[in-house]
């Protein structure tokens, strides 16, 4: 076993978390390549939850070292007390996360200018950002002029100099737009960044170098995507996407280490489909089905809490993903969730103004068009929640998995059939139904 990539296949919240943690056995490096404070991975292990936003997944194992890419933007208070909070429940942090110096800061300003992104939209327009100031940070990012990395504030004098400059800007900008805005005083900004920079300096370093040394020695490395391939903001349903590359590929970009060196390319999905707030999703089911999946697969977010809109799984969506992200293998989450129902489909193809669809439309417009092509499967009324062995699984569970991977163009590899480790079936190459 070499590196591998673990990357959502649909609109985030696939679980991604657990397969990291299942698979760092199998691995000395886990690395988050983008996104921010806005990913929301839970674990459960003995009956502990875990709940991790910037940190990745592998701090939970012991002997896992643990990298933030220089892909990431980084909000030093929350890294702060996520780092805290974990540590309270007895994760020893002992040199074994390492942040880019290179990573790209979130500042007060960049709170409050997506909150006036999110106020002035139309319910029509609506995002659905998670008001943590990520977009407005990758925004300042590529326009280069106010843009801030971690390694600014280890020159106090000269990021005090320059973030006097910034915020002079955004107080004019913000007050011009926020009727309730206070300026921030660059002064209290600043000592406030530059303690918690002095707090996380034995954190910092170059992790592109890092990397590169590591696999050097024969170190696996394992990457492990925030959101979902559907959200990426090249290859995703723009605009309602994340402002970061969430397909792997932002790998290379997001960590410095070029994709050749991974083996494995393993695709997370719900044995259903989710997303959390605006934007087109064919298969949602507004009505007792999308609340009984909700209700049954506690489908409300990690980090906000927002209740998720539900729906059957979309084949054409995550067809599409699986080949921008490259999975060679998929791994099936929350099958469990659908026991009970006694029919269950899958959107195998769209149809737009009587044409049938098998990708993904560019325009928004379109893709509001369409109308999903079902194909019917019989449900099990068994409770999958103990099953550990893939033959264990009623027929018809395995034939829905079988079905879904024969949909999707790669075989399934791992069923989740629960939150736990323990939860879970690790299917043979060649199994068949």
């Amino acid at each position: 076993m070499g590196s591998s990539c673990v990357v959502g296949l649909q609109w985030g919240d696939e679980a991604k978390g657990k397969i990291v943690d299942l698979l760092c056995d199998q691995h000395d490096v886990v690395v988050r390549y983008q996104g921010g404070a806005n990913a929301g991975h839970t674990v459960v292990h003995e009956g502990v939850t875990y709940k991790l936003s910037l940190v990745p997944t592998g701090i939970l194992r012991k002997g896992i070292d643990c990298v933030i890419g220089n892909g990431v933007v980084i909000h030093p208070p929350a890294l702060l007390q996520e780092i805290d909070r974990l540590s309270a429940q007895g994760i020893d942090f002992g040199g074994r996360l390492h942040i880019s110096d290179r990573a790209h800061v979130i500042l007060p300003y960049h709170l409050a200018e997506e909150r006036l992104t999110e106020e002035s939209s139309s319910t029509a327009d609506h995002l659905g950002t998670t008001l943590r100031g990520i977009g407005p940070c990758y925004r300042d990012k590529v326009g280069r002029v106010h843009g801030v990395r971690v390694i600014d504030l280890f020159h106090p004098a000269v990021f005090r100099d320059r973030l006097d400059r910034i915020i002079n800007y955004k107080n004019r900008l913000l007050a011009a737009m926020l009727a309730d805005f206070e300026p921030f005083d660059p002064r209290t900004v600043a000592d406030e960044y530059l303690d918690d920079a002095e707090t996380l300096r034995p954190f910092i370093r170059d992790t592109t170098a890092w990397l590169h040394q590591s696999l050097a020695h024969g170190k696996r490395l394992m990457f492990e995507g925030a959101q979902g391939s559907l959200l990426d903001i090249d290859h995703g349903s723009y605009p309602y996407v994340t402002s970061s590359n969430s397909s792997a590929a932002g790998i290379a970009a997001g960590s410095g280490v070029p994709t050749r060196h991974i083996d494995r390319w393993i695709g997370v999905v719900k044995a259903y489909t989710t997303r959390v707030g605006g934007g087109p999703f064919p298969t949602e089911q507004d009505n007792a089905t999308g609340e009984r999946i909700r209700r049954v697969g506690r489908e409300y977010g990690t980090i906000t809490g927002r209740p998720r809109r539900c729906g059957w799984f979309d084949a054409v969506a995550v067809r599409y993903s699986a080949r921008v992200s490259g999975s060679t293998e998929i791994a099936i989450m929350l099958l469990d969730v659908l026991s009970g129902f006694d029919e269950l489909k899958v959107a195998v193809a769209y149809e737009k103004n009587g044409q049938r669809i098998a990708d993904l439309p560019a325009s928004l417009a379109d893709f509001d068009l369409c109308q999903p092509v079902y194909e019917s499967l019989p449900g099990w009324s068994e409770d999958l929640t103990g099953v550990r062995h893939w033959s264990e699984l009623p027929l018809n569970a395995r034939n829905y998995v079988q079905f879904l991977a024969q949909q999707v163009g790669v075989p399934a590899s791992i069923v989740s059939v629960g939150p736990d480790r323990r939860q879970t079936i690790m299917v043979a190459a060649g199994t068949r139904a």
